[in-house]
């Protein structure tokens, strides 16, 4: 008489690190509200002065880097980073709909990294993109000055993300202490005060993009290698501690 051995159980699979559906919820969250209005208001804002400058003083490389640097980079990207970033994740837990977010089987860090994704690429598309097309208009790429700064800006709005999601699961309030963050931290102590500029993600991300450019054109006050250091860590220390505090929220009952 045979005898069947009893099936060998399925290796389980490994966490998921995206989920389509708390994707598109975020997508709905960001692109579906008033927010929306200042994602599309502020690129088109540089677009407009870009080619209006072209317009006026026609192609001119430092005239490029006084806009793509003092507004696209140290005002722009940091504004878009605090919509997107606080925008994947705060309201949901200002109204308490979290709550049913958490009760579905899903990973907190799946959570996390999901929205993460979502706010990077908003912030990608709505900063990046308009950085480039604009580096076009006003000097057509000479000295690689448009790539650079697109490359800058794309970098940075990982960092920026993930700085502003932690900041949408800390406290209520993260609206406004990304707005002080962006327009007084990075737009004025990250450009003019030098020992700020070395805790600068816009700084980071200047030395990233300027690798791309002839020596001396788009310049930093970090070194790439550290800046590359500091840019990793800030951003996964920053998602391991939103992980960490999506965790409490449900650990503690909070909110």
């Amino acid at each position: 008489m045979s005898t069947t051995s009893p099936p060998t159980p399925a290796a389980p699979l490994p966490p998921a690190l995206f989920h389509p559906t708390v994707a598109r919820l975020t997508y709905r969250t960001l692109l579906g509200s008033r927010r929306a209005l200042i994602l599309f208001a502020l690129p088109a804002l540089l677009l407009v002065i870009a080619v209006a400058v072209r317009a006026l003083t026609g192609a001119d490389d430092t005239t490029a880097q006084q806009i793509l640097g003092g507004f696209a980079l140290a005002t722009l990207v940091p504004l878009i980073g605090v919509i997107a970033g606080t925008g994947a994740i705060g309201p949901e837990i200002d109204d308490g709909s979290v709550v049913y977010l958490l009760a579905k089987p899903v990973r907190r860090s799946t959570i996390v990294l999901t929205k993460l994704t979502v706010a990077s690429g908003v912030t990608l598309l709505f900063s990046a993109v308009p950085v480039l097309v604009a580096g076009y208009v006003l000097n057509g790429n000479s000295q690689q000055i448009a790539v650079a700064y697109a490359t800058a800006a794309a970098v940075a709005s990982i960092a920026y993300a993930a700085v502003f999601l932690l900041l949408g699961t800390i406290t209520r309030h993260a609206v406004v202490i990304g707005l002080v963050y962006a327009l007084v931290w990075e737009s004025l102590f990250g450009s003019l005060v030098p020992g700020a500029r070395t805790l600068s993600i816009q700084q980071w991300a200047l030395a990233v993009g300027g690798r791309l450019a002839p020596d001396s054109t788009v310049t930093s006050a970090v070194g790439l290698p550290t800046a590359v250091i500091l840019l990793i860590a800030a951003t996964a220390a920053a998602t391991w501690y939103a992980t960490r505090r999506l965790r409490a929220l449900t650990l503690a009952g909070e909110e």
